[in-house]
């Protein structure tokens, strides 16, 4: 049974919505989980996603800042909202729904990004970040016979040598600090988590989902950088049919800074 599910840092989803309803039209996953919606609940444009087909929505928002949104044509049910380093802003959301004859449980996370200065004593926020990296722990992979797990999200981490432009660098710049990359990757091992993005692409071959703005032309210079995750519990694996990094969408219209990555499952 075909089944997929798809990721975006949208950067305001009330700013973007025509090209997240232009997305939803030309690829139709079935689960959009978004991030830095920057939205309060009650002004959240779910009457656009029910127009969508998309009946099912779930947020955890707050006004101007973060926030995160999974949207769904399966019926889901919220597991968690939790809250991090005890700090109340929207970061996490946790659904579960039915996907080939299993109950999947699908983590849709924004990561903080950390500030500019790399060191935690005298950058909270980057003290905050490494914090929120170690508390996620604790969220397993878990899995059985009729169930499996998944996580998606902005993790604002690129944790491989060519997941940015120059590895050379960027170790001294947050998101590929090897602070941050060697706590990050014990941390999805350690959860038993599988990184499907890199499952059949070679570590040498450079993956991107991240351009910045500052860039005058993003897609000549090419300078990206990984942060956009896709995860999975080891028995989702083999279900695992296609990975696909929507790097077009960068490019159209007053797009976000990040772009879509769906993966596509085909369970028995």
């Amino acid at each position: 049974m075909p089944f997929s599910v798809a990721t975006w840092n949208i950067n305001s989803v009330r700013l973007r919505m025509p090209i997240v309803e232009r997305l939803l039209l030309e690829r139709a996953p079935d689960v959009l989980c978004l991030q830095e919606t920057k939205c309060p609940d009650e002004l959240f444009p779910a009457d656009r996603f029910h127009a969508l087909g998309y009946r099912h929505v779930e947020i955890h928002g707050q006004k101007g800042y973060h926030g995160v949104a999974t949207i769904s044509r399966r019926p889901i049910e919220v597991v968690e909202r939790r809250r991090f380093c005890e700090i109340a802003d929207s970061r996490h959301l946790s659904v579960r729904l039915e996907a080939g004859g299993r109950s999947i449980l699908i983590h849709n996370f924004y990561v903080p990004a950390g500030g500019d200065e790399p060191d935690p004593e005298i950058n909270p926020k980057f003290k905050h970040k490494l914090d929120f990296v170690s508390e996620m722990n604790a969220v397993r992979a878990d899995f059985d016979d009729a169930s499996g797990s998944i996580l998606v999200g902005d993790l604002n981490i690129a944790p491989l040598e060519h997941d940015v432009w120059s590895h050379k660098q960027l170790l001294n710049v947050v998101s590929h600090t090897p602070v941050e990359t060697e706590g990050f990757e014990a941390m999805r091992k350690g959860g038993g988590w599988v990184d499907l993005m890199r499952l059949n692409v070679p570590h040498e071959q450079k993956l991107y989902t991240w351009w910045s703005y500052r860039a005058a032309d993003w897609a000549t210079s090419d300078r990206g950088r990984r942060l956009d995750h896709i995860w999975s519990s080891e028995n989702l694996v083999s279900g695992l049919s296609g990975i696909e990094i929507l790097r077009d969408v960068r490019g159209w219209d007053r797009p976000s800074d990040h772009v879509p990555v769906i993966a596509s499952f085909d369970f028995d």
